[in-house]
């Protein structure tokens, strides 16, 4: 059983909403090279399911679930560790969790994203099923993106 206890982000909340500055913190700390505002990630969870995993009172990752949609029953599952906590099931848990709700949201295949200097962030993916799928550049970058899908 895990002893991480989960919070939702709420997109409607007030500014200073700490568990949104804390989903903010790993994503921006993990995905340094697309560092993203308190606006932004108001915005992703009035769209996403969102949520920040803490043990105690650490900071511990967070998650996306992107909905699948009625054109493509396809959702994409993210998981995010800080370096410090990996390695000791947290990302194994914030995955399954984040791969039940998008099966409960009526998802028919599963898709990640990483970013491909998160080396850890590949090896877990493709550990868990996960195959590449594709390798891009968005305008402006050096680091490509790397889509997966669960086989």
């Amino acid at each position: 059983m895990s002893d991480l206890r989960y919070e939702q982000p709420d997109g409607h909340a007030e500014p200073g909403d700490a568990t949104l500055g804390d989903w903010r913190y790993v994503h921006n700390v993990i995905i340094a090279t697309h560092p993203l505002s308190l606006a932004d990630v108001r915005e992703r969870a009035r769209r996403n399911h969102l949520e920040v995993a803490y043990r105690g009172d650490v900071l511990v990752g967070c998650s996306t679930v992107r909905p699948p949609t009625d054109d493509a029953p396809v959702a994409t599952v993210i998981a995010r560790v800080l370096a410090a906590h990996r390695g000791q099931g947290c990302g194994e848990d914030l995955y399954a969790r984040g791969l039940d709700r998008a099966r409960r949201l009526g998802a028919e295949a599963i898709e990640t994203v990483v970013l491909s200097s998160n080396e850890d962030g590949l090896r877990f993916a493709l550990r868990h099923g996960f195959v590449e799928t594709e390798r891009y550049l968005l305008p402006g970058d050096t680091i490509p993106w790397i889509d997966l899908r669960l086989a």
